[in-house]
């Protein structure tokens, strides 16, 4: 009995000891389990988030709402993305605002959107819509055409259908005082100073850069005229009083007169010796009837002269509140008339010598001219007969 009594507390301790070995290793079983679940958390809320970036860059790339529909619009200064998905959602540009907020502020933090006018397309995914927000460089790039002889207005229409800019932005920067200023011309608008090109121009510029770019083209050409006509320039300024703006002007004229390149120094030659001949009346009169049609193309006021389908009527040429009407106004009109090429530039700087002070349409492209008002009378009366005699 005293022998197991004296056993009997080392059992007792023994199983204690056991007991106190097992806690730690359910705390730590515990604490293994616990670290497991944490590190699934952490694994499913990566994959979470790695799924949702990756679909927010599938969303990115699908094509916008619309079908293909122009839309032109003002993007206000300082705009937030919550601002500007917005603004994107009441245009039509794209189906949810929230998503494209989250693009913005989330895949492209570092963007800069450039406030002021744009030319964009329901049809933009969202991706290509915040290349254009921002004018970044990556935006596609078009070919754009303008032929010799045709006007600001002309170019603006094409320019918004390849959706470089709005024609409306590009009327209104094209006569804006402020970049006339900047880039040094005097006369009303642009027009004139931007040369006939066919130019590689990313879409949604803004219509100050594409003019820059244009003018940059005309005077590198003017430069390379001068180059090839020594001293041209300078005779025109000193026996017609003539400058860049006037050469320009004149050049635009003969752009629209003379179809066939051959007749443009003869052109050209009749306008500068309306110019200067003392004999000519009306006095220094050029009588050109593309000018009369550009006055009613660009005034501000509505003339009740001009008629609606464009064409030339008489009505047209006895009208003095045309500022272009160069039948009324003698000398030069305001400014240029259309773009002209660099043909019909060098026409003006070098005139074919002639004492031709008139000229009109045989109907095959080209023209008769004439020294005095007899003989133009007769050419326009043979010319009749043969309308007639057709």
């Amino acid at each position: 009995m005293t022998r197991e009594r004296a056993l009997q507390p080392v059992r007792k301790q023994k199983r204690s000891r056991r007991a106190s070995s097992a806690e730690p290793l359910r705390k730590r079983a515990h604490s293994d389990g616990e670290g497991r679940r944490w590190s699934r958390f952490f694994i499913a809320l990566i994959c979470a988030v790695g799924l949702g970036f990756l679909s927010l860059l599938v969303w990115a790339i699908l094509p916008g709402p619309g079908k293909g529909v122009a839309v032109a619009l003002e993007l206000p200064d300082q705009l937030s993305s919550r601002q500007a998905g917005a603004l994107m959602r009441s245009r039509g540009l794209v189906r949810s605002p929230g998503l494209f907020t989250a693009y913005l502020w989330l895949i492209r933090p570092a963007l800069q959107l450039k406030p002021g006018p744009h030319l964009l397309d329901d049809s933009l995914s969202p991706r290509e819509l915040a290349q254009r927000l921002a004018r970044l460089p990556s935006r596609r790039i078009e070919k754009v055409t303008m032929p010799e002889g045709w006007n600001h207005l002309q170019l603006a229409r094409r320019l918004e259908h390849q959706r470089i800019c709005s024609s409306l932005s590009f009327q209104r920067a094209a006569r804006r005082a402020e970049l006339l200023v900047t880039l040094g011309i005097s006369g009303p608008s642009v027009e004139g100073y931007m040369f006939p090109a066919t130019y590689e121009l990313n879409v949604d510029t803004e219509p100050e850069r594409v003019i820059e770019i244009l003018v940059r083209e005309g005077r590198r050409r003017l430069e390379r005229l001068s180059a090839q006509h020594p001293g041209a320039f300078e005779r025109l300024q000193r026996e017609y009083g003539l400058g860049q703006h006037q050469l320009l002007t004149l050049a635009s004229i003969v752009e629209k007169e003379a179809a066939d390149p051959d007749e443009r120094p003869r052109v050209a030659s009749v306008f500068l010796n309306r110019l200067r001949d003392p004999t000519f009346r009306p006095e220094r009169a050029l009588q050109s009837d593309p000018t009369a049609a550009y006055g009613c193309l660009v005034s501000e006021v509505q003339l009740q002269s001009c008629s609606g389908n464009g064409q030339v009527t008489p009505a047209m040429l006895r009208d003095a509140a045309n500022a272009y009407n160069t039948y009324q106004h003698p000398g030069l009109p305001p400014g240029p008339i259309s773009n002209p090429g660099e043909a019909s530039i060098a026409a003006v700087l070098e005139p074919a010598h002639t004492d031709f002070l008139y000229f009109v349409a045989r109907g095959d492209g080209r023209h008769e001219f004439s020294r005095t008002f007899e003989e133009h009378s007769r050419a326009i009366a043979e010319r009749h007969g043969e309308a007639r005699s057709r």
